[in-house]
């Protein structure tokens, strides 16, 4: 199929961001950081899918300034003189490039190991001292902790807006410190922030508030969300689309500009009775424009499965043992199912990820029907940087 004539590479209209395309380049970890600081290297990496045809990139997740936000030394920060320096050379050759950016701001939460990032004496925090169901990490944090950390994220926001950033994405997926609030079974706060669905978005909401209130009103947000948490892929947040509004539409109220729906596999139904995914849901419920993603133009997902393929994480909550953690191979895939899911007006944007680190040029590629030149995704790209 030639899709250079299909909506992939249609304009993206917004009142706060324009893009020339609708393919994203989703955030993916690299761990190429030197003292949390963004490489030279990495700048390079950046440029060369800006140059490959991106629309937009988010970045690898960037640490706010608290104590307990990085797990590692080797993931880049987004405070402090030297860190802002390293984004904003990475800003300038992608806008050199002709693309648009936006940072991944991150707090790990319970996920952080404090022997291998900075300050090594602080403990992981999270909402209530649990990194997943009945496993204990780290302690529970207070009430000023978390008026530190939406301070944090504010001061974020309001730096990469000032050195150049085109947007901010918040990250509040895959239970990281923003999503662990949204998790019944590991917030068992019996404050305003635990409890019902209504009280466990409460942290996210003041977080986009004090974000919007730093950034002013034009500029966008982006708030990347996720049902399925590491090691626990049939959780819900959400188990119907009611809950979904509970969720994430007081995120939405409170400024969230467009809403980035982590998926494992892009075409799968979130709820029975409807072929929308969970970006589709969030699109119809709130309004806002949405990012889809999740093993996009390959033919084997994350895990390393086929599309085609059952999986037997459904029933156990855990990740596919059919291979390593990461896929050994995989190639590209048509994406005529991803065509008519966006021309239905599902969603509006699509992120690829894995795709993009095998292959910088995938937009061009895709949109110039070169996609038989297209490199295979494998495992080893994860090791470098280019």
């Amino acid at each position: 199929m030639d899709y250079g004539n299909t909506i992939l590479f249609e304009a993206f209209e917004h009142p706060k961001l324009s893009l020339p395309n609708r393919i994203v380049m989703a955030p993916c970890t690299r761990m190429m950081a030197e003292n949390q600081t963004i490489s030279e290297e990495s700048a390079a990496y950046y440029r060369r899918r800006a140059e490959g045809g991106m629309a937009l990139i988010i970045t690898e997740a960037t640490t706010i300034d608290h104590d307990a936000s990085s797990g590692h030394t080797r993931a880049p920060a987004i405070h402090g003189e030297t860190s802002l320096a390293g984004w904003k050379h990475v800003i300038d050759e992608v806008h050199d490039a002709g693309g648009k950016i936006a940072p991944q701001l991150w707090h790990v939460g319970a996920t952080r190991d404090p022997a291998t990032g900075p300050n090594p004496t602080v403990p992981a925090v999270s909402p209530s001292g649990y990194l997943s169901p009945g496993i204990e990490a780290g302690v529970a944090i207070t009430d000023s902790g978390i008026a530190d950390v939406i301070s944090a994220y504010a001061k974020a926001a309001a730096d990469a807006k000032a050195i150049g950033f085109d947007s901010i994405e918040i990250h509040g997926a895959h239970g990281y410190l923003i999503d662990a609030f949204f998790w019944d079974q590991v917030n068992l706060r019996d404050d305003e922030y635990g409890g019902p669905l209504e009280n466990r978005t409460r942290m996210a909401v003041e977080v986009v508030s004090a974000i919007r209130e730093a950034v002013g009103e034009d500029f966008p947000i982006i708030f990347r969300h996720s049902q399925w948490k590491s090691g626990h892929y049939d959780f819900k947040v959400a188990e119907t689309p009611e809950e979904v509004e509970l969720w994430l539409g007081p995120l939405s109220d409170a400024g969230v500009d467009i809403f980035h729906a982590s998926m494992r596999r892009f075409w799968l139904p979130e709820f029975e009775g409807s072929p929308l995914n969970l970006a589709g849901w969030v699109k119809k419920i709130t309004g806002k424009p949405t990012i889809a993603v999740g093993s996009v133009g390959l033919d084997k997902d994350y895990s390393g499965q086929s599309i085609d393929a059952p999986t037997n994480d459904s029933a156990s909550g855990k990740h596919s043992k059919s291979g390593d953690r990461y896929a050994h191979y995989s190639e590209f895939t048509d994406l005529d199912q991803l065509v008519g899911m966006m021309e239905r007006g599902d969603f509006d944007l699509i992120a690829v990820g894995r795709a993009s680190l095998a292959e910088p040029d995938w937009p061009n590629k895709v949109r110039e029907g070169r996609t038989d030149e297209i490199a295979p995704y494998t495992k080893d790209v994860l090791k470098e940087l280019y």
